[in-house]
């Protein structure tokens, strides 16, 4: 993997040399929608900065940005205590967004959009429950016609933020995945077949007929893959959305010292229970004052303007005194 995005990134170099100033970023697909519109609107606002972003997953991201090979990074999972000790490069988390996951589905024949619950999430992805019409998918579905049709799990391959916030939100809502499987980029999934990243889950799900798959809510929308609503810890089934995003956010309160929470499970009445932040992962130290510069001058818009662009690609703009404070956090690399 280091050794693809070395490759694609003297590809980027390449095309990229003219400009006067060029970053070199990759990780996060979560957020890949967004900030490809961001890219494409700065760019053009900004001719003299040029900015590559390769969606390889979360995993690669921070490995990339740890060892100093890449500007910044995406990530949807904070990096642990434990990598940023061990790191000599160290970084700041800026959060930039935050999405969703959603139970995303192919059942040709079932109109009514399905309703999930944090058991039922568990129990089809532990693989205890491998039919569409098994009697606890149709508990929580009553009245709709279920067929009997096999159950394929779909899960991401790469090390991937998209994974780390299901399993985040699986590992608080049921005992047995929280100690046989646990939460991370990557784990060992008891069942279902592989993907890389949140395209090739999409693509997987489109082709298999009965595939349930996580994926973040933009590239359901965008690709019009049937999901479900989830229950959340209010007891209500919420359908992702900017609105019931917001509202998982505004549930918690961030660390005064650190931008890394978790927001799975959240207590808001109408929050949607299995959403997350993601973050650029900035290099502290090691890069050029221009760089340095054009880093902070993308990121202060992103934090700002770039915030109106977020509903319309299905993201939730940061709540205002987290935008505030990741201002401060970017006007301080220098």
């Amino acid at each position: 993997m280091a050794r693809r995005i070395l490759l694609l990134l003297t590809v980027l170099f390449s095309v990229y040399t003219a400009a006067q100033v060029t970053l070199f970023g990759a990780g996060s697909t979560f957020v890949y929608p967004i900030f490809s519109k961001w890219t494409a609107v700065y760019q053009r606002q900004h001719p003299d900065v040029r900015i590559g972003y390769l969606p390889v997953g979360s995993g690669a991201g921070i490995a990339q940005t740890l060892m100093g090979t890449i500007d910044f990074g995406g990530t949807d999972a904070p990096v642990s205590d434990a990598e940023l000790n061990q790191s000599k490069i160290k970084v700041l988390h800026v959060p930039v967004t935050l999405g969703a996951d959603v139970p995303a589905y192919n059942l040709p024949d079932v109109e009514t959009p399905l309703r999930f619950n944090g058991q039922l999430l568990a129990d089809i992805f532990l693989g205890k429950v491998r039919n569409w019409n098994d009697p606890a998918i149709a508990a929580v579905n009553q009245g709709v016609r279920l067929p009997n049709r096999a159950i394929t799990v779909v899960y991401r391959q790469d090390h991937s933020g998209t994974t780390y916030i299901w399993t985040d939100y699986l590992s608080k809502v049921n005992s047995e995945w929280k100690n046989r499987i646990g939460k991370g980029t990557q784990v060992h999934w008891p069942v279902g077949v592989e993907a890389n990243g949140n395209e090739g889950v999409s693509r997987k799900i489109k082709e298999v007929n009965g595939a349930i798959g996580y994926l973040e809510l933009s590239y359901a929308q965008e690709k019009k893959i049937p999901f479900g609503s989830v229950q959340n810890a209010a007891g209500r089934f919420i359908v992702a959305s900017v609105s019931s995003i917001e509202e998982a956010a505004g549930s918690f309160t961030l660390p005064a010292s650190d931008f890394r929470t978790s927001i799975t499970n959240a207590a808001g009445a109408d929050a949607y229970p299995i959403a997350g932040f993601s973050w650029i992962l900035v290099p502290v130290q090691g890069k050029s004052p221009a760089t340095k510069k054009a880093l902070r001058d993308f990121l202060s818009w992103v934090i700002t303007d770039g915030q109106k662009y977020a509903p319309d690609l299905f993201y939730c703009p940061l709540p205002p005194e987290i935008a505030t404070r990741a201002q401060q956090l970017v006007n301080g690399y220098r």
